[in-house]
């Protein structure tokens, strides 16, 4: 039989919110060892996720976008939108302007399989769990945790 996810996430993870300092995120992540934290509203719902590629902008920095000189008008060769995000993460002070949007979610009762081909399909090492009615953060399912599960049986 097929474990759930609910079966091998971790419960009750680390949350932080929109307002919280990079730094405190910083220092959480590095403290705890972990690659990322759920970002919840007061209400404990999820609004979005802060992982260790988000904090990286921060250290890298970005480059101009890509644009070419066309009668005295510039024509950009990529979105300008995508660039101004970036810019927004790399001098964001707080979790709610570098954070990731839309962060990819499982609910309980779904299979590790499930689960293993998100994280696949996305290229991301973890999920949130969120209950089935309003969205709110109870738990953590990462790579490790599937490999733990895969070697259990």
């Amino acid at each position: 039989m097929t474990k759930t996810v609910a079966e091998v996430m971790t419960p009750n993870p680390i949350t932080v919110t929109p307002q919280t300092s990079l730094q405190e995120a910083i220092q959480v992540i590095a403290e705890k060892k972990i690659s990322g934290l759920p970002v919840v509203d007061d209400s404990n719902k999820l609004v979005g996720v802060i992982s260790e590629t988000d904090l990286m902008w921060q250290e890298t920095g970005i480059d101009p976008p890509p644009y070419i000189m066309f009668l005295d008008s510039v024509i950009y060769l990529q979105n300008p939108n995508r660039h101004e995000k970036l810019v927004h993460k790399v001098l964001g002070q707080t979790v709610g302007e570098v954070m990731t949007n839309k962060p990819i979610t499982v609910k309980p009762s779904q299979t590790i399989r499930e689960a293993a081909q998100l994280m696949t399909d996305h290229k991301i090492g973890r999920i949130l769990v969120t209950d089935d009615t309003d969205e709110k953060v109870i738990g953590i399912i990462t790579r490790g945790d599937i490999i733990r599960a895969m070697a259990a049986t």
